[in-house]
């Protein structure tokens, strides 16, 4: 009989059963479990003198849990985030011995109860319109390489597609007539997004007469493109224009906050919550409402639409008030 005690066997039937086929997670999804283990594993073989291989369950209980989420934080100088995010994977792998086998049910809950870190909210980083438009300029698109760098931001900037969206998109996914393209996000689920004529042409340039199954982006060789070769690509970029706009200097530029960029674009422009969240590819509506929260100018175009009308001239914003501001000073 197999030893149910042991848990290396759990490991692979939750890695390889359970998220890959139960679960259909995706391969960064089911990256970021793995990741966890990879570190967790070692630690705790260190700590209580065994191998990996012969690790037992009962090995990793509470208390050495929660030593390893500190070291998470203390030594590999991790984030909350960071640390709220292996806890997950670790309750999830609880969570599946649990259901699988009774005698664990009191190690389950034991782990299920070590909580999660509360953490803020940061404000969403994104570029304006000035800043976009910089970045947009910095390849040379006098090469082929220049020219698919420029194709790949305008793609990226058009539809907010994720790095990981942006690498799976074939020349089939293009409707070349209607001018949109078909996307495969979160969740396996497909969303259209429209695409400007401008973007259309750069993407024809890019496809060339490449067959219709192929992917759309592919690196110098001809090979797929990665998240890591876009976001490597859009660094490169961002400190190309950095050199032109001194806004750039010292910023942190990722295919991310192209995206947040985009979601920022459309409101701006009246464009409703319902369908920035549609475009995005946002399950729940809750996501998409950080960026209408973080604009301070959809919120000041918001508040101007709303004021009573005074009859007279319309009243200045507080910092343009010196005698509010003399009246704080008193106070």
């Amino acid at each position: 009989m197999p030893d149910h005690t042991l848990l290396g066997p759990w490991i692979r039937r939750f890695l390889l059963e359970h998220l890959a086929i139960e679960r259909n997670l995706s391969p960064n999804t089911r990256a970021s479990y793995r990741d966890m283990l990879v570190q967790l594993l070692p630690y705790a073989a260190r700590h209580v003198g065994r191998s990996v291989d012969r690790l037992m369950i009962a090995d990793l209980g509470p208390t050495l849990i929660r030593a390893f989420l500190s070291d998470i934080e203390d030594t590999r100088h991790c984030s909350a985030a960071t640390r709220n995010q292996r806890l997950a994977g670790i309750h999830a792998l609880a969570r599946f011995i649990g259901e699988n086998s009774p005698e664990h049910v009191q190690w389950c809950t034991q782990i299920r109860l070590i909580p999660f870190k509360k953490t803020t909210q940061g404000d969403v980083s994104y570029l304006d319109e000035s800043q976009m438009n910089a970045l947009l300029a910095a390849p040379d698109r006098s090469t082929a390489q220049g020219r698919r760098d420029y194709a790949l931001l305008l793609f990226l900037y058009n539809s907010g597609a994720r790095a990981t969206e942006a690498c799976t998109v074939r020349i089939n996914d293009i409707d070349w007539h209607l001018l949109s393209v078909r996307l495969l996000g979160k969740g396996n689920k497909y969303r259209t997004c429209p695409l400007w004529p401008r973007t259309i042409e750069q993407l024809r340039l890019c496809a060339g007469s490449r067959h219709d199954e192929e992917l759309l982006f592919v690196n110098r060789n001809g090979q797929p493109m990665t998240r890591f070769g876009i976001h490597t690509m859009v660094e490169r970029h961002a400190a190309n224009a950095a050199i032109q706009i001194c806004s750039f200097s010292g910023r942190k530029v990722s295919p991310h906050i192209i995206r947040h960029s985009t979601a920022t674009g459309l409101l701006r422009s009246g464009v409703d919550i319902n369908t920035v969240r549609a475009w995005l590819g946002h399950v729940s509506i809750n996501t998409t409402n950080i960026y209408a929260e973080t604009d301070l100018e959809t919120k000041a175009r918001a508040l101007d639409a709303c004021a009573p009308d005074g009859g007279g001239e319309q009243g200045k914003r507080w910092r343009e008030q010196p005698e509010l501001m003399s009246f704080l000073r008193t106070l």
